[in-house]
């Protein structure tokens, strides 16, 4: 993308991030939810949801007519892709696991290791424009992609209905901020341990589940210091979060030449800040609707939940041959609360029980729009 159009885009309010507006919009939340943080330069209305809806789904907003943000982002798998590593509209592979959306609106830095990307408006951004690698393919094509949406007559009373103040009104600062307003509004709060935790419904969950969920609390497997919260991560903000830190941990997955790196172009943190101590940290993901989501981590190098319990359990992996040959549980810069434990079958059993009672299905099979 140009260095003028990104200039455009954050003078329009893509970019910034002020002080929180008090909240004028009802989001319907479940028990136990805190109103999300909202930019106030992109308040919440029904009208910008509903053309961010229309959008999302939508292939004509990539360059060649292909792909739509719902490509990479399906419901049914709780706004992931099920690969581990999605394919841009052009064929470019991205090096990071689609993570799901579910959620999303509470995560206070959006992608795997990224630390600058600190709002949905600022995110939407990289898949439309980026160039390395291209996803929606939008850049050097915007003309042709703004002609799709003027043509048509839906979207242009829908546009004028979200952002009925100005006079042209189908830009893609207006675009992303709608697409940011509609993925706010993808909050999962009715899995049986909502209905258990929150709705007083005793029989929610499974035995085997609420065994799993005493192991998942307990200080011998250490799983929720770093899967903590309404939203099983410590990477959360609300609108009354008042000091937000950046949460980004190593898990031992790698341990290239024994130094604690991992696999070129995929070394999370660092890429950002250049401190040897950062190789292998990435933002810890929520686990809401995480059966759906596999494969796991920002490679999508683990296949099922039972080969993440088994990683957790050795307190890192142990690749023995390859490129990427290390023995994980030795990486220096690794969270010491990945410390690994044991665990009999049954056990790991009940934990994954539990993680499955995170599974929403009224959200992960409600209705979304048809093509176009």
């Amino acid at each position: 993308m140009s260095l003028g159009l990104l200039a455009a885009l954050a003078a329009a309010g893509c970019g910034s991030e002020p002080e929180p507006a008090p909240p004028s919009y009802d989001f319907g939340l479940p028990p136990g939810f805190a109103e999300p943080w909202v930019p106030p330069d992109n308040p919440m209305s029904a009208e910008k949801v509903a053309l961010g809806r229309m959008l999302f789904f939508d292939e004509r907003l990539s360059g060649n007519g292909t792909m739509s943000c719902s490509s990479c982002h399906e419901r049914a798998k709780g706004f992931a892709d099920g690969k581990p590593k999605p394919t841009g509209s052009t064929g470019d592979l991205v090096p990071r696991n689609a993570m799901g959306l579910t959620n999303v609106a509470w995560f206070p830095q959006l992608t795997w290791g990224n630390p600058t990307l600190e709002t949905l408006e600022e995110q939407a951004l990289v898949p439309l424009f980026g160039e390395l690698p291209v996803e929606l393919g939008v850049t050097g094509l915007e003309k042709t992609v703004l002609g799709r949406l003027e043509g048509d007559s839906d979207y242009v009373k829908a546009f004028e209905a979200a952002f009925h103040e100005e006079a042209a009104p189908i830009t893609f600062p207006n675009i992303v901020k709608a697409i940011a307003s509609y993925e706010r509004t993808l909050f999962s709060g009715n899995s049986p341990y909502d209905q258990y935790t929150y709705g007083g419904r005793g029989d929610a969950m499974s035995e085997s589940a609420l065994r799993g969920m005493d192991l998942f609390f307990s200080e011998r497997l250490e799983c929720y210091h770093c899967h903590s919260g309404v939203n099983f991560t410590t990477a959360y903000r609300s609108a009354n979060t008042q000091h937000q830190e950046m949460d980004f941990q190593n898990t031992g997955l790698y341990n290239v030449g024994s130094d604690g790196s991992y696999p070129p172009g995929g070394e999370g943190l660092f890429e950002f800040t250049g401190d040897a101590g950062d190789k292998g940290k990435f933002r810890v993901p929520s686990l809401r609707n995480v059966e759906l989501t596999a494969p796991y981590m920002h490679d999508g190098s683990i296949a099922t939940l039972e080969e993440v319990m088994d990683h957790y359990a050795a307190g890192g992996r142990t690749i023995t041959d390859g490129p990427f040959a290390g023995i994980g549980s030795q990486n220096p810069n690794k969270n010491p609360l990945v410390k690994g434990f044991s665990i009999t079958p049954e056990e790991k059993a009940d934990v994954i029980a539990f993680l499955k009672s995170l599974t929403d299905v009224e959200f992960v099979s409600a209705s979304d729009p048809a093509g176009p």
